[in-house]
């Protein structure tokens, strides 16, 4: 069955160019010309033909892309990809930071977007698959169960965030640099960038540390990358 992508693009010929590229590569794809259209239309669809998986322009009309990240995130877990036309720092951090997965910058070749796609929906799946429980101190990882808990109580993180925790916990004690990291839980090997790594990182210790300034389970080792303390 194809993967179900919403994709959220104000301006028409943009969105209409962006979904014939898509259905070439075999998705079914749906269209959203705002955040709002696209909020009402996520809602619609989730009980009986639920999306796989989100492309959202920051420039929207009315609610933003950032806004309507953020807003996607407090009722799901979906993946989302951001399109930014900007490669500022603060714009792609932002994003980042309101909930997406990845991103890429206008303009993007087709087969660029593609690839990302298909390695986003990798990892979904792959979030879902079994592994024997790991515990680091008050920190418990069911990976079989997509499970978190710190103290016992349960912690909401996406399928890109519970990967990372998964594979810093897999190799814990052990260095991982932002390029393994990339390439591990991204699938990334020539275009990924590492903002994505460091802005997870951030993101991931404010749900896993009782400190997140004063981190004790997900470390950084400066000028090599990141570790679990086993």
């Amino acid at each position: 069955m194809a993967s179900h992508i919403l994709l959220v693009e104000d301006d028409e010929r943009i969105r209409t160019s962006m979904r014939l590229a898509l259905e070439d590569e075999g998705y079914d794809v749906a269209e959203a010309g705002s955040g709002e259209e696209a909020l009402e239309l996520y809602a619609q669809t989730s009980a009986h033909s639920p999306f796989d998986l989100l492309i959202v322009d920051i420039m929207l009309p009315g609610m933003d892309g950032f806004a309507c990240c953020r807003e996607l995130r407090r009722q799901s877990s979906v993946p989302i990809i951001m399109v930014t036309a900007r490669t500022d720092t603060h714009d792609v951090v932002a994003g980042l930071e309101a909930g997406a997965d990845d991103y890429v910058t206008k303009p993007f070749e087709p087969k660029e977007l593609a690839a990302r796609i298909r390695a986003l929906l990798r990892r979904a799946r792959a979030a879902d698959a079994g592994g024997a429980a790991l515990v680091f101190g008050d920190l418990e990882i069911q990976p079989d169960a997509g499970v978190v808990r710190l103290s016992g109580d349960e912690v909401h993180l996406t399928r890109t965030e519970f990967l990372l925790l998964c594979e810093l916990a897999a190799n814990a004690g052990k260095v991982l640099s932002r390029e393994q990291l990339l390439e591990r839980v991204w699938s990334y090997d020539y275009f990924g960038d590492g903002r994505l790594v460091d802005v997870h990182v951030r993101r991931l210790r404010t749900k896993v540390e009782p400190d997140p300034a004063n981190p004790r389970h997900v470390l950084t080792v400066r000028g090599l990358g990141y570790k679990l303390a086993p």
